[in-house]
């Protein structure tokens, strides 16, 4: 058994998954054992081919190929499943490692049983420092704001623009960037495959949070996060953002929080025209059936 397992997921931007792969490599010390799983997330034939052709000839570093586009819940749990190791760090890849953080965040962890997912202090690629976490998005945050509920109440609400030099305990951590004990991930039970894209962190961390793991932030490791090259921006990538939302409100928060918030979204959205698109997701009797993840095709090709 490794100390840890790297998993990372490629889809359609090769070049930076083997700068990330580069990278771990050149900073993380022999001192910790590990292993990097790539999956192929059904990229383009071309990208996959360039992926397959530079990748690392390594025993311990993996490529596998999904024949469907499971995003990033479905696609991490597929890498999951070649793991072998104490703790595992899902990262994304356009993510890229600026310190040892593998062996940061092992010792951290070592010495910190009940923490059950740590992640590293974000930075941009202009080297500004970028949130690393988040408050649950309940009805307190989307009528007073964060920056309200950081002021009022920080201890609760620790101020997300602040350069920590401490560990800090949060709601949820970024999902560029999540280190697991695997004990506690499978306790959990992983990755929700429902959940095609976002909100999977604030999904897992509660449910981490009832099984009595806490969730940090540990800024002593260090990565610089390109914003939004792993998926990009589209009305149907915003839509799918909030059909996993929706999602995860009613599965964790209760019944009665799902609608009262589902109908603040929609008045919130009639006063924005140019975000009436969202109201067909809004408006939905069961928003999860619009996911992109029912769109997705097996595909497979002759890769010679």
């Amino acid at each position: 058994m490794k100390d840890i397992a790297v998993i990372l997921i490629n889809y359609n931007t090769s070049k930076y998954t083997l700068k990330c792969i580069e990278a771990v490599v050149g900073l993380t010390s022999e001192a910790v054992s590990y292993q990097i799983i790539v999956v192929d997330n059904n990229s383009e034939l071309a990208d996959y081919k360039h992926l397959k052709q530079n990748f690392p000839k390594k025993e311990y570093i993996q490529l596998f190929r999904s024949d469907l586009n499971t995003g990033f819940g479905g696609g991490n749990m597929y890498g999951y499943q070649h793991a072998n190791a104490k703790y595992v760090l899902f990262l994304n890849n356009d993510a890229m490692l600026q310190n040892d953080c593998l062996s940061i965040l092992y010792r951290y962890m070592e010495h910190n049983p009940p923490v059950g997912v740590c992640t590293a202090q974000n930075y941009d690629e202009h080297n500004n420092l970028v949130p690393s976490f988040d408050h649950n998005k309940g009805l307190r945050r989307l009528l007073f704001g964060r920056g309200f509920l950081e002021k009022m109440n920080p201890k609760r609400y620790p101020k997300r623009k602040k350069k920590y030099t401490q560990p800090i305990k949060v709601d949820w951590v970024n999902g560029a960037f999540l280190f697991f004990n695997a004990k506690a991930f499978e306790e959990a039970g992983g990755f929700d495959p429902n959940i095609f894209l976002y909100w999977e962190e604030m999904d897992i961390c509660y449910r981490l949070k009832k099984l009595g793991y806490s969730s940090m932030l540990v800024p002593e490791a260090k990565i610089l996060h390109y914003q939004g090259v792993s998926i990009g921006s589209s009305p149907e990538i915003d839509k799918e953002a909030y059909i996993s939302y929706l999602y995860v409100l009613r599965k964790n928060f209760g019944f009665i929080k799902y609608v009262t918030i589902r109908k603040y979204l929609v008045a919130a959205i009639l006063l924005k025209p140019k975000k009436w698109y969202l109201l067909s997701v809004l408006l939905k009797l069961n928003p999860s059936k619009a996911s992109l993840k029912h769109k997705q095709t097996p595909r497979t090709f002759d890769e010679n």
